[in-house]
């Protein structure tokens, strides 16, 4: 099937075939096409260019795009998107004084998830998470990582997998998994993590490789949860069964778990909230994605990842939702590129790299999806009539997306 995307007034995010990511000063800039064509065949881009040059040839479907500009979707590098019911009420906990940390200590926050989770049949939770993957794919998102780790026992962090596995077979979003049994350390175990992690790597492991449930490993590396050392031996046993890492780091504090990232070739360490001039400098030496969530920060009231400092250091940065029930409630990716842009001081060109082929490259996508590239796959917005892509930062509250096309 060929279908012709013409007249748009801007294709943005337009990248030669090598591009696997962007950094430093590179990413204030946003290569774009104005009164532009696309040529998409079999869910696949295969030519572009200026409608001057658009060639007359025979197409099943043809999408006018006057005054709307084209661009691919969002890839969201991290989300928690397969969890059960919600927290809404530890939301007002927050708003009447109580912090994450005291919430936690008194088994709301992740250990809250977990018992809702372990409670409801696997049937169940697919149904409540296929909802929340067609919302997010209606606001622009094409390409999804999700993790586990609200399961927090062999069999239900298993559960977990499995309905991801499910969306991955139903769904044309490009979807990773990841294994995130080390999201924190269960009632059960609570006098016991080392029985724990040694449940995950011997029990959980072997099970996933098996069957093929997962493509990274995840550990939350923050005090009162996992230490570097534990760390550590987590991403090394995901390793050793294929396991790729990515980490949960310097979210509240900084204790060297950046250095155990970049040590093991983790893919991306992801919150920085918090960072250290010696994290930077490790970074520098590694190919390694930062990753930073301003929608946690913002609906948590916590500091932002200096992105700044990230970025004129001459890394890289890419911006994911953090999608989860407690500590960010949205996958809104439109929203994420606005908060950066407002709290974080990136321009619009910085978040929009930052939200497409930077967020592809943290999960392991950038060869397919995350920019208008000949070869990869046809996963596009159409937005609104709009001035320009500024708009979708500027008018933060409105929906600027007319259609999705995903493959």
């Amino acid at each position: 099937m060929k279908t012709l995307f013409k007249n748009i007034k801007q294709l943005v995010q337009v990248r030669p075939e090598s591009t696997q990511y962007v950094a430093g000063v590179q990413m204030k800039e946003l290569p774009c096409i104005d009164n532009a064509w696309l040529l998409v065949e079999d869910g696949i881009i295969t030519d572009f260019g200026e409608m001057t040059g658009c060639p007359a040839i025979q197409v099943d479907e043809e999408v006018e795009c006057t005054g709307r500009l084209v661009m691919p979707t969002w890839c969201d590098s991290h989300t928690h998107i397969v969890y059960a019911g919600n927290r809404e009420k530890e939301f007002v906990d927050r708003i009447n004084g109580l912090s994450y940390e005291e919430i936690a200590e008194r088994g709301g926050g992740i250990l809250n998830s977990a018992k809702r989770l372990r409670e409801i049949s696997e049937e169940e939770l697919y149904e409540q998470s296929r909802v929340r993957l067609e919302e997010i794919m209606a606001m622009g998102t094409g390409a999804v990582e999700i993790k586990s780790g609200y399961g927090l026992s062999a069999d239900s962090e298993l559960k977990m997998l499995w309905v991801i596995k499910r969306l991955k077979q139903n769904y044309p979003v490009q979807i990773k998994a990841t294994f995130l049994g080390a999201h924190a350390i269960p009632d059960e175990f609570k006098n016991n993590g080392a029985g724990y992690i040694d449940m995950l790597i011997n029990e959980v492991m072997p099970k996933i490789a098996k069957e093929n449930l997962a493509e990274y490993v995840d550990v939350f590396c923050e005090k009162g949860y996992f230490d570097v050392e534990d760390t550590e031996k987590i991403l090394a046993a995901g390793k050793n069964f294929g396991l790729i890492p990515k980490i949960h780091v310097n979210q509240f504090n900084v204790i060297g778990g950046v250095q155990a990232g970049v040590k093991y070739n983790a893919l991306s360490v992801d919150h920085l909230e918090e960072l250290s001039d010696q994290d930077i400098q490790t970074l520098k030496k590694s190919g390694t994605m930062p990753v930073a969530l301003p929608s946690c920060s913002f609906f948590l009231s916590i500091p932002y990842t200096p992105a700044r400092r990230i970025i004129d250091a001459g890394l890289p940065l890419a911006l994911a939702t953090d999608y989860n029930p407690g500590s960010t409630p949205s996958g809104n990716m439109s929203l994420v590129v606005a908060i950066a842009c407002i709290k974080m001081k990136m321009n619009p060109e910085e978040a929009i790299n930052a939200a497409t082929i930077n967020g592809a490259y943290a999960m392991g996508v950038a060869d397919r999806v995350g920019s208008i590239t000949k070869g990869k796959k046809a996963s596009l917005i159409v937005t609104k009539p709009l001035n320009s892509y500024a708009s979708i930062a500027y008018s933060y509250g409105a929906n600027h997306i007319e259609r999705v096309f995903i493959r």
